[in-house]
């Protein structure tokens, strides 16, 4: 029987180190972790975990956010573990899917998850949505009329996109765009 565990944090300005640290109070013999969106289908390191259990191994993570965002991607990955008979506990909320009442709440607390998530996101658009509203501006500003004219001069002389882009501090895509306008 192996003890394996997932740590995950949505970006690489995040730290692991707490959920890293309780996986090894928690006894994990192997921990799989990375630093991906729950949203994102690709991780590569939870694939891993879930190929990597097999029958009477114990799969522990933190937070059941820290294995999906929704509950349906967290019904699958369940089911998936359930299948191959591989017993969960989740440290943060002490439940242990050996038990009856951990898989009731396990249920729960999943849908509980999704629903905090589509909140948060609610919250967001509406931020953005006032922000607009008061005029804010989203994404780069724009280059001006002159910076425009300098690149195309650059450009006509010969110089690369790379080059001219160093020179004007802009992005090379900005000086394709506008060299692509001609």
């Amino acid at each position: 029987m192996a003890i394996v565990g997932y740590a995950r944090v949505s970006s690489t300005g995040q730290s692991l180190d707490v959920q890293l640290e309780k996986l090894e109070n928690a006894g994990c013999e192997k921990i799989y972790q990375e630093k991906r969106s729950g949203t994102d289908a690709n991780r590569p390191e939870l694939k891993a975990a879930l190929d990597y259990v097999r029958e009477g191994d114990v799969f522990i993570f933190t937070k059941i956010d820290r294995l999906a965002r929704s509950t349906l991607d967290f019904a699958n990955i369940m089911d998936l573990l359930e299948r191959k008979g591989v017993a969960v506990r989740i440290l943060d909320q002490h439940i242990d899917t050996g038990t009856p009442a951990g898989k009731l709440m396990l249920t729960m607390l999943s849908a509980v998850a999704e629903f905090e998530n589509a909140i948060r996101k609610e919250r967001q658009m509406e931020g953005i949505a006032k922000a607009k509203a008061q005029g804010k501006v989203f994404g780069r500003k724009p280059l001006s009329d002159d910076t425009k004219d300098e690149i195309r001069k650059l450009r006509a002389g010969g110089m690369s996109f790379n080059n001219i882009a160093k020179t004007l501090n802009v992005s090379v895509g900005a000086v394709h765009k506008t060299a692509k306008a001609d």
